[in-house]
């Protein structure tokens, strides 16, 4: 039985990012609990979540890098229905409103380039209420801190993570989890 996607992070707070289906198996070998995948096709799709799903563990596609698929409300229905993922990432507000209209673990992805679009991802957030929130990217731990105590929303703190110093900052800053696709930082067991 597949379990909680919070509690997983309790167990293990680093989420294995799959840029490339190719290191699917290292992710699936690895202790990380939860897998977001920004890879794949209408054609393998299945395959990698039920494979994903055999190994007990957890899934999120991002449903706007899956290759086949349009970014819209039928792909999200399709997806979730027929495919079966634990839950969806997308950058886009609209699939977070669809996906919450119809029940389904929604992760918003917040990209921050400057002090503006911490105040859009705030802004969005708020608007949207994912059930999680990825920020990108996560090692600026100070603009991390401002999102979540402006929202009252798990946050996630994404990419650009170098080593396990960049984890603990992050969350240190209120991030109850990071994701990232190297895969050294995958193995990092001890987080005191």
């Amino acid at each position: 039985m597949l379990v909680d996607f919070f509690d997983c992070l309790v167990e293990h707070p680093v989420i294995a990012t799959i840029n490339d289906t190719e290191n699917l198996d290292k992710a699936l070998n690895s202790p990380c609990k939860i897998i977001f995948l920004l890879s794949g096709n209408i054609f393998n799709l299945e395959y990698i979540v039920n494979k994903v799903n055999d190994k007990n563990k957890s899934i999120y596609i991002h449903i706007d890098a899956i290759d086949g698929f349009s970014k819209d409300v039928v792909a999200l229905r399709y997806i979730t229905r027929n495919i079966r993922p634990q839950g969806i990432i997308t950058a886009k507000d609209s699939l977070i409103k669809y996906a919450k209209d119809m029940s389904i673990f929604a992760i918003q992805r917040i990209y921050l380039s400057d002090s503006h679009s911490i105040d859009v991802g705030i802004r969005i957030a708020r608007a949207t209420r994912p059930n999680v929130i990825e920020v990108l990217p996560g090692v600026i731990p100070k603009a991390t801190k401002t999102i979540k105590d402006s929202v009252n929303i798990p946050l996630i703190a994404g990419g650009l993570m170098m080593d396990k110093n960049d984890i603990m900052k992050s969350i240190d800053a209120g991030a109850i989890g990071v994701s990232t696709s190297k895969e050294n930082l995958w193995h990092i067991r001890d987080f005191n």
